[in-house]
């Protein structure tokens, strides 16, 4: 048995169809009581699978993680939208983040598509078994959490717009679990690359959290890793741009708030309002948008 969630999306997989697919159920997480609704039959169905394959709202200890390999995962040279390499060393004028908000298929769409990002993937990080496979990430038994990397010009976009999105993208409250997809795989962290990274990572979170509040939400479940101590392990080349690529199904399960990001301090953003307010995230869907990356002229 799988849990539902890695079920409907190894489909996906297995099946892919050039055919417009029906969109997934979308909820809406506008008020605190629709949430807590959805939050209800989430809790019921992971006590049924809890039952049927032990609690998947529990990390795995590093004793019993599932061992791993000591072979790299290998991906593809060139990302499957911008043409340029995945993996480092990256220019030295670049720098690099990761980010886990739910199902990474959606999550990296969206980071791909802003004006000044180099490249991304999607991967596992914040567990244990070194270069995990992705059925192995689904059981639960690695630790790890479906993440992606972006990797940005800083002269064009910068870190506060890519923490904006990340906040904006998904619901940081729900623990292990984002919307229809249940289990410590799809938690909500961050694994910032320097000091500097990490500092603005704790003022966004602090800045967001004041806004969820009055908003109705409860309190910001993310993880948020040390400067630079996680380690980003490569999913398998299938997943990378996955919704760009040809008879893939646009399945993503995140779910927006609506909420905005407030100012903060250190949060000034580099791409105009006009980015957000034309290609942010919406509640009740983040990939309803083209595959290819935004240009800056079309801001203007």
């Amino acid at each position: 048995l799988r849990s539902s969630s890695c079920g409907v999306r190894l489909s996906a997989l297995r099946r892919p169809s050039s055919s417009s697919p029906s969109s997934p159920s979308r909820v809406s997480r506008r008020s605190r009581a629709s949430s807590t609704r959805a939050g209800l039959d989430a809790d019921s169905m992971n006590s049924l699978m809890a039952l049927l394959m032990g609690d998947k709202s529990a990390l795995v200890t590093k004793e019993k993680a599932l061992p791993g390999r000591a072979s790299k995962m290998e991906v593809p040279e060139k990302h499957f939208v911008t043409g340029n390499t995945m993996e480092q060393p990256f220019p030295s004028n670049l720098e690099h983040c990761v980010f886990g908000s739910g199902c990474f298929w959606g999550s990296e769409k969206a980071a791909w598509r802003m004006p000044g990002v180099w490249s991304s993937s999607v991967g596992y990080a914040g567990g244990f078994t070194p270069n995990p496979t992705y059925e192995e990430v689904c059981s639960g038994q690695t630790g790890h959490t479906e993440v992606y990397q972006v990797v940005w010009d800083p002269e064009i976009v910068g870190f506060a717009d890519i923490l904006r999105i990340f906040w904006q993208s998904h619901d940081p409250t729900q623990g292990m679990r984002q919307g229809n997809d249940s289990g410590t795989q799809y938690r909500s962290a961050i694994f910032p690359a320097t000091p500097e990274q990490h500092k603005l990572v704790l003022a966004s979170k602090e800045a967001y959290q004041g806004a969820l509040s009055k908003a109705g939400f409860g309190a910001i479940t993310t993880e948020i890793g040390e400067p630079g101590a996680t380690e980003y392990y490569f999913a398998e080349g299938y997943h990378q741009q996955y919704l760009a690529k040809p008879g893939s199904r646009p399945y993503c399960s995140a779910q927006p708030t609506g909420v905005a990001m407030p100012e903060y301090a250190g949060g000034e953003c580099k791409l105009p309002e006009k980015y957000f307010e034309k290609y942010g995230p919406r509640p009740g869907c983040t990939i309803g948008f083209p595959n290819e990356q935004v240009k800056m002229d079309e801001l203007k």
